[in-house]
């Protein structure tokens, strides 16, 4: 391995434990539900799940687990 990319290397270590560096803007995932994929959405701090809980609720398993794994990472939802 050459020093350019061992340099690189520690950089992007450096990089994973400031996290406070990364903003995400908009991201798309596939989610495996018990019962079906699900796509998740977040753009513009809002987040979207084509599963029926979150269409009547706002909230669902799936953006929760997101927000719980992105912790600290993105801005949290407001309490209504």
């Amino acid at each position: 391995m050459d020093y350019g990319m061992i340099g690189k290397i520690e950089k992007a270590k450096r990089y994973a434990r400031e996290r406070d560096r990364i903003h995400f803007e908009a991201f798309t995932v596939t989610f495996d539900g018990e019962n079906n994929h699900h796509t998740v959405k977040y753009q513009e701090n809002v987040w979207q799940c084509d599963c029926d809980f979150f269409l009547t609720r706002g909230r669902c398993s799936h953006t929760m687990a997101l927000e719980m794994i992105l912790e600290g990472m993105i801005p949290q939802p407001v309490e209504e």
